[in-house]
């Protein structure tokens, strides 16, 4: 396996245990955490970015390097307005 694939995975990682140890000390904290995913049009372009950068690559760390970039890009394109926050 690829060191660069396992660092990718331990940085997706951290994000879903770091979001779920919140939900668990708070109900709801994952909601604020990432209120993305609430907004369609932010939701829109992050699967547009995975399916783009895993198209492309063709590989597992391709898929690693698309949920990454879709994360950013959902985080960039999200507009509170949107979605009620």
């Amino acid at each position: 396996m690829d060191a660069g694939l396992i660092a990718r995975a331990v940085i997706i990682a951290e994000l879903v245990v770091r979001t779920a140890l919140a939900e668990l000390r708070m109900p709801g904290a994952a909601r604020a955490e990432w209120p993305v995913a609430l907004d369609p049009g932010a939701l829109a372009a992050a699967a547009a970015v995975l399916t783009v950068v895993s198209a492309v690559g063709a590989s597992r760390p391709a898929v690693a390097w698309g949920l990454i970039a879709a994360a950013l890009t959902g985080s960039f394109v999200h507009q509170p307005a949107r979605c009620g926050r």
